[in-house]
Order: structure tokens, then sequence, then C-alpha cells
């Protein structure tokens, strides 16, 4: 993409409004620009890192055994009666009236709809056990929107549900999940740490939440060395084998926020020389409830002996938006964002120096081609902005890697590569710098 027909509104000055990094970084690239409290226009940079972000999610929730559908953003208020929950909710659900004068409802989740979906659609227990997932816009009336993203209103989430014949099967779904949610953050190079949670108005008897660690994090957290440092299970993992293991060794270590912080059983669980205490952000959050809606609602399925049993279910929730917000609170410096490569909104910013210029612009053409041949995903700075304000530009958008063209360098055949992240920078022959370019982008696409 040619940087004169994208639209990038970045900004110098970093907006009064803006508390948080993530928010004042995504105002400052031009990702987002403010609709109303709370919900946000998402801008070409923006929707770019979300879509990527939200491809990443989808592919662990594949792989993991979960089909896809979409529910809409609207429900009825009658579902959630059936459920009992339309009255105790609170009014962070926005509660509306249609033109015939029938409750409706902004969806701000989907246990109801989901199970009256499968109630409907299945009627033996041949049929489990099944997980259905959907990427869609929830909407909940926070009291206090801030943050930008990571606390807004009208926010993109995944939420997956599964449904199971027994406690013991329903049990083994959640487990792929929690593996699933392992792997989805460490590809978006993030480190998460599962803990126990509490399970809300949501419901059920488990639950956990995922927490990503980040300098700059909404909550403190307190953990096991060993939960920072455990390998997370990789490509090959057999989501159809016992994850028993797996998850033993991700729940055995103590780690609990400062909301829910026990002191004591910290200090007793864990030696001194394996405390940590950072801070993080919740980006997912699971749960097993059971049959806390199926019955209310009828859901059940004929078991093998014959007789009607409701089904067992579980939920398990992925902040897609919230998680463009994190992965900027974790992975930022002075300059900007420092995206990595798996859900950069470009891999490679190609900057000429001197645009207009018959021998740089032959030159950054010719890298742009080749690179876009090759599959990388390039933003090319033909502006004829000065040098300063292309550089400024380029650290604050955080691409992974950068390939700068100068008047000097056009004629000498050398081009300057520049790794975001450390600062790094290497003269290299033209040709040499685009190779090592295409190699170090496709090495850093697979984070897990």
């Amino acid at each position: 993409m040619r940087l004169t027909r994208f639209f990038l509104p970045v900004l110098r000055e970093t907006p009064e409004e803006a508390r948080i990094v993530s928010h004042q970084l995504m105002l400052r690239a031009g990702m987002v620009k403010q609709a109303s409290a709370g919900i946000y226009s998402w801008l070409p940079l923006g929707y770019r890192v979300l879509k990527k972000i939200e491809q990443i999610v989808r592919e662990e929730q594949n792989r993991a055994g979960a089909i896809e559908v979409l529910m809409p953003t609207i429900q009825s208020a009658d579902l959630w009666r059936q459920s009992g929950r339309y009255d105790d909710y609170g009014k962070e659900m926005l509660r509306i009236k249609d033109r015939h004068d029938r409750d409706m409802l902004y969806g701000p989740t989907n246990e109801e709809l989901i199970t009256e979906i499968f109630r409907d659609g299945v009627k033996s227990y041949k049929d489990l056990p099944r997980n259905l997932y959907h990427i869609q816009w929830k909407f909940r009336d926070e009291v206090r929107p801030r943050f930008g993203v990571m606390r807004g209103r009208e926010f993109l989430m995944k939420d997956a549900y599964s449904f199971d014949l027994t406690p013991e099967e329903s049990r083994k779904s959640y487990n792929r999940m929690f593996v699933s949610y392992l792997r989805t953050f460490a590809r978006l190079g993030l480190r998460s740490i599962p803990m126990a949670a509490d399970t809300g108005p949501i419901g059920g008897d488990l639950s956990h939440e995922f927490i990503i660690l980040a300098e700059t994090g909404e909550s403190q957290v307190y953990c096991h060395t060993d939960l920072i440092e455990t390998a997370v299970p990789g490509r090959d993992v057999d989501f159809d084998g016992d994850l028993e293991p797996i998850i033993k060794q991700w729940t055995s270590k103590y780690a609990a926020t400062d909301e829910k912080h026990d002191a004591a059983r910290f200090a007793a669980d864990v030696p001194a020389d394996k405390q940590v205490s950072a801070r993080g952000i919740e980006v997912g959050h699971i749960f097993h409830f059971g049959t806390k809606y199926s019955e209310p609602m009828g859901c059940k399925v004929q078991g093998p002996d014959g007789k009607l049993v409701a089904v067992q279910m579980g939920s398990y929730g992925v902040g897609v938006s919230r998680l463009v917000g994190a992965v900027i609170e974790a992975s930022h410096d002075e300059a900007g964002c420092v995206w990595p490569v798996p859900v950069a909104p470009f891999e490679v910013g190609l900057v000429n120096l001197k645009a207009g210029d018959k021998d740089t612009d032959a030159v950054s053409g010719a890298i742009y081609e080749k690179l876009n041949n090759a599959g990388i995903d390039v933003l090319y700075d033909d502006t004829d902005e000065r040098a300063g304000a292309k550089f400024a530009t380029m650290d604050l958008i955080g691409l992974p890697y950068q390939i700068v063209v100068g008047p000097r360098g056009a004629k000498s055949g050398e081009v300057e590569i520049k790794t975001r992240k450390s600062g790094a920078k290497e003269s290299l022959p033209t040709d040499a710098g685009i190779a090592k370019l295409i190699d170090l982008v496709k090495k850093g696409r697979d984070l897990a």
C-alpha cells in the first residue's frame, strides 16, 4: 500500500482525554476515532490489526474443533426471561423496544440465543459434543467507559459455547478451550497467565481468567515464575487426547490479581525466589456452568438410555477488540507502538527519503514490487514529507521492520534495515536487504 493512497490521520500531540498508553497511541497513530463515549470507529490502520487478531483467534478456535456461526447483535428479551437473567443482568444491558413495542436488547453476551439455536437443532446424544462460536460486536452500557478500546461500551468479542452429555465430557471441552487460549495469546506475541476466577453474572462452578502481562496493566498479578516460563503447547497438540496434564501444569501454581490476592496463601504456596508480582490485563474468560441455561430453557437431548437429559454447557470469551489495546500495552516504547509480526498492520515500512528523485523512486519502486511479490505486507511511504517526519510516523505506527532508501544509497546500491523492537540498524546491498527482510518476516509470522 502506498501511503499517498492510504488514510492515516496521525496526530503529533497526545489528546487530553487519553489516559493510558494504548488509548494515546491508537488515537495518535490514526487507528481509531471516538464516535461517542466508549464507542469507536476503526480506521484503516487499526482495522487491519483488528482483523489480523480476529483471524488468529478464529484459526485457533477451528483447530480446537469449534464451529463458526454468526448470531445477531439484537436479541429478544423473551429468551433472557426464560433463563431468568433479563431482570438480573443490571443497567449494563441496553434494553430497547421495536416498533411493535416488543422488548429487545443489544446483546452483551449470547448464552440464551445459542442455547435456543442448539435446543431447536439437536435432539440426540449422538450429535454431541459440539462447540459453536462466533465473532460479533457486543454492547455493555458501562457507567464509566474509559481507557479507549480497553473498556468501551461497544466491543468485538469471540464467544464460544460447548454442549456435552455429561459433566466429564463437558470438562474435556473446557480443557480444549483452555489450551486453545494459551496458544491464541502466544501467537499474538503475548504471555498469558490463567487464574481461577469468579463466575459472576454468567454463572457456573468453574472459571478461569487469562491475564497477559504488561507494565501498564490495569491490575496487579501475583504468580509463580513457572507460569511465566512454562512452554505453551505447540501446533502439534492433540485436542482429541488427554489434556489434563497440560491443565494441571498451568493450574497447580498460584496466580491471582490484586482483587483476589490471598497474601497468606501466596507466601505459603510460592517459595520466595519464585514469587512474581507484575501488572496484567484480562483478555479472556472461560466458564463451565453445567445446566444453568439448558435446564430452564429446555435444551435437552435423548441419552443412550432413551431418557431426556439437559445438556452440559460452557462459554468461552475473548475480547478481540480489547486485544488490540492489550498488545500495545504489552509492546510499545516512547516513540510509539511496537507490533509483533503476526498482528502488525503492515509487516514492513518502506521509506523513500526523497520522493520525486529519479534514482530513489526507481529503487524504492523495485523494492516495493519485490516485497509484494514475495507476499510481504508493505506500507510504502512515497510522500514528500521531510525525513524526520517520515521516521517519526514509521516509529509511531510501529511496523516490525523498516527499509530506508536515500539518494546516496540509491546510487551506491545500499539500503538501511531497521528492526523496530530493538532499534538496530544495518546497511546492506539492496538485494541482500530485501532477502533479509523476507526471511525475518516469515520467521516472525509464527510465534507459537
